[in-house]
């Protein structure tokens, strides 16, 4: 027999100790967000963090949804009232985590091509208090935008749009100003919004009166985001499920148990609007998020740019099959522990911090359950070396006065990548003009000369180039995996 489609409906009769069943109350809830973006990141770290305080009793709102590109449809959401169920799945300090919840956060998705007029109506709501973004970084820029389009077409333009007629709506009321918080992976993007929205009000001739109540009544709150969602469960599990819990879900999605959103404020009239932060340790308001930016730089996406060439030079397609091997497992830990945790020590960040982020990074990497393959690191991967790794590698040999050997190795293993069919990099060229240089010393040394690529010349620090040479000449001679066991060995 075909089991039911999820909706309020089904719920309100099912009696299953397991999903998390959202109670029928949550349905009468006030709509309190106004959320850009239909997309799984939103709907597993946001409207995760909003369904848990609601069946908490927490914040005691739910999220109107602006689906603001024209592709795709919203019918499942329609169809299934906008209920979907997120299934965490991972390793959370050594042990497997299995857990699924109905999300009940969303109450309406609205289709800004076609609905335009609805998703205006809810600017005279006064219950509207916090608007959520995601619309990549792509949507976070400055174009020239018609702010009285049907709609206006950049993300920027239809908020900015939403705003003004917030503004009218109750006669520009200062308390009715509203908490915006982005999640766009761009650092500082609460201010950067702002700053675009004022540029457009500049170029659609908006008076200075809307203007003040923009900067004075609204807090923009930059945030930082960090959750693994890949989506859909593989569909034989899924299947599983739904023939378990008597019921089918076209939106069902998997996470993995990390789940961090820090955002920056000091304003109480924020907090207060953020409340749901409440019901989750991975919600965070701070006054200064540069803790959580600084790790996850360093760290997490640190550790993955110094090894990705490496695992995939010692035959490692997948993230979690290079964890499963002994030698590689022991050199990214140590990598992260030893080298990377000591470089990044700060007033801001303490060692056992930095250790402690470590140790989930770690659990993160394992998740048997996360198809992360290597060669999507590896995408732009010299400006991701010299972002995310080049300061690292300075500080530790500033600080400790020698070099850091893990980082080396990483580092000659990336120059050998560079030298691959594989590369997907805008700076492949000059990679590959040094490769031409007779012999691996000149190599070296013209590589980490171009200041080009590293905003100086590394070749000037003192044993490096000799270093790389020296793991270089290893990794050619007896392969990357034979170089990383013989290397394990010796530290």
């Amino acid at each position: 027999m075909k089991s039911m489609q999820i909706s309020k409906e089904t719920v309100r009769h099912l009696t299953l100790k397991e999903p998390d069943l959202p109670p029928s109350e949550i349905f009468g809830l006030p709509e309190k967000v106004l959320q850009f973006g239909t997309g799984v990141l939103l709907r597993a770290l946001p409207d995760f963090f909003i369904d848990l305080a609601n069946k908490n009793r927490i914040f005691n709102g739910r999220i109107v949804v602006v689906k603001s590109t024209a592709s795709g449809a919203t019918d499942a959401f329609e169809r299934q009232d906008g209920l979907y169920t997120v299934c965490t799945r991972g390793i959370e300090n050594g042990k497997i985590i299995s857990e699924n919840s109905v999300n009940a956060s969303i109450s309406r998705v609205i289709r800004a091509a076609d609905e335009w007029n609805k998703v205006l109506e809810c600017a005279h709501s006064a219950d509207i208090e916090l608007v959520i973004s995601n619309t990549t970084e792509v949507g976070l820029r400055l174009s020239p935008d018609n702010l009285f389009g049907d709609p206006p077409a950049s993300f920027p333009g239809k908020l900015l749009a939403f705003l003004l007629e917030r503004y009218k709506a109750f006669s520009g009321d200062p308390d009715k100003g509203l908490v915006i918080v982005p999640t766009e992976l761009i650092p500082e993007n609460g201010q950067l919004l702002r700053s675009i929205l004022l540029e457009l009000c500049e170029q659609n001739g908006i008076g200075q009166d809307f203007r003040t109540w923009l900067v004075e009544s609204n807090h923009f709150c930059s945030s930082l985001v960090d959750r693994i969602v890949p989506g859909k469960l593989n569909r034989a599990e899924a299947e599983k499920l739904e023939k378990a819990w008597g019921f089918e879900d076209e939106l069902m999605i998997m996470a993995e148990p990390y789940r961090l959103w820090a955002i920056e404020t000091s304003s109480v009239r924020a907090k207060r609007v953020l409340g749901f932060t409440e019901a989750d340790p991975g919600a965070i308001i701070a006054p200064d998020i540069s803790l959580f930016r600084e790790l996850k730089l360093r760290l997490l996406n640190g550790s993955h740019t110094f090894c990705c060439g490496l695992a995939q030079l010692a035959g490692f397609t997948m993230v979690r099959e290079a964890m499963a091997d002994p030698v590689f497992s022991r050199f990214i830990r140590s990598l992260m522990d030893e080298e990377i945790a000591p470089a990044i020590e700060s007033p801001l960040i303490n060692l056992a911090t930095a250790h402690a982020f470590a140790s989930k990074v770690a659990d993160r990497y394992t998740n048997p359950f996360i198809d992360h393959r290597w060669s999507n690191i590896t995408l732009q991967y010299s400006s991701k070396m010299y972002m995310r790794n080049v300061p690292t590698l300075n500080n530790y040999i500033r600080r400790f006065a020698a070099l850091p050997k893990r980082m080396v190795l990483g580092f000659a293993a990336f120059l050998v990548f560079m030298n691959s069919k594989q590369v997907i990099d805008d700076q492949a060229e000059v990679f590959y003009e040094a490769w031409k240089e007779p012999g691996t010393e000149a190599r070296v040394q013209t590589i980490l000369a171009n200041k080009g690529l590293w905003n100086q010349d590394l070749s000037e620090i003192p044993g490096l180039a000799e270093k790389i040479t020296e793991y270089l000449d290893l990794i050619m001679q007896d392969g990357m995996k034979k170089t990383l066991e013989n290397f394990v060995q010796q530290i």
